[in-house]
């Protein structure tokens, strides 16, 4: 009996270790993106805790430093989209308390009127154990002190977090600075009209991902762009592979199919329903 379940175990162990184009699926980490963003205002700790109601393993924040040196939770550059009909006020330029006194609920539902711009401590907090957060810097690398110096304060462990971010500088100096946490660089792809070719391309991406000393790739789920070779590729460079926003579970199936070790989506409870017994949270 031992013995059976020793070779059991052994069995499901390889499994977890199978390269991305053994064509077995792998369990998916799903990863709500600013929260459950579809339902509820992004990047609120509405969002961030209907996101662990509906099940996420993870979620995913956009993160700022403010003009007096807090960390807020927010996407764009400026207040404009998320508080409309308030005075627009620049991140960057602004002090959270100014960031603080703005509603970026009630645009989404008025159920949510009265939601405020939340701190990364804040969201931090929210963190169940066993769980993770995607930290995704929308500033440069001036923000990766006190960045730092809030992780490390939080209660959670290194493995919980990981940080994210399209400028190679911020993913190099965060690996750097901060070696106990992954880190994954961010791309996207544009396509050039007169050859129709995309950039950047996989000889390109595996070069930043080595730049970098990145973790792993967080890439766009364009599948005009990425097949099995792709992904093969990254994964065999010794780099994890990610992909978001992905909605519909049509795609979702087939990054799962692909071995993607996490989907970033809008609509986490959805895409888990979709992915069935293969998603991360079926395994615990």
């Amino acid at each position: 009996m031992l013995k059976t379940v020793l070779a059991a175990l052994v069995f499901l162990f390889s499994l977890c270790r199978l390269p991305a184009g053994s064509g077995l699926v792998q369990a998916q980490t799903i990863v709500a993106h600013r929260g459950a963003s579809h339902e509820a205002p992004e990047n609120t700790l509405a969002a961030f805790q209907l996101a662990w109601r509906q099940g996420a393993d993870a979620i995913e924040g956009d993160f700022y430093l403010t003009r007096d040196g807090e960390i807020a939770c927010i996407h764009d550059k400026t207040t404009a989209r998320v508080a409309p009909g308030q005075p627009p006020l620049s991140v960057a330029t602004s002090t959270f308390q100014e960031l603080r006194g703005l509603d970026v609920g009630r645009w989404k539902d008025p159920k949510y009127a009265g939601e405020k711009v939340p701190t990364l401590q804040e969201v931090l907090a929210t963190v169940p154990e066993g769980k993770q957060i995607f930290v995704e810097v929308k500033c440069g690398p001036e923000i990766l002190p006190t960045l730092q110096t809030q992780l490390e304060a939080s209660k959670l462990k290194p493995e919980q977090i990981v940080i994210i971010c399209f400028d190679e500088e911020v993913v190099r100096d965060a690996r750097q600075r901060m070696p106990h946490y992954k880190a994954n660089w961010l791309t996207s792809y544009k396509q050039t009209k007169e050859t129709r070719a995309w950039h950047p391309t996989r000889q390109d991406v595996l070069r930043s991902l080595a730049r970098t000393a990145a973790t792993g790739l967080g890439t766009n789920g364009n599948l005009d762009v990425i097949d099995q070779p792709f992904v093969a590729a990254v994964r065999e460079a010794g780099f994890e592979f990610h992909v978001w926003t992905v909605n519909s579970a049509e795609a979702a199936r087939a990054w799962q199919k692909m071995g993607a070790q996490s989907i970033t989506t809008d609509r986490p409870a959805y895409i888990r329903r979709a992915l069935g017994p293969g998603a991360a949270s079926d395994r615990k």
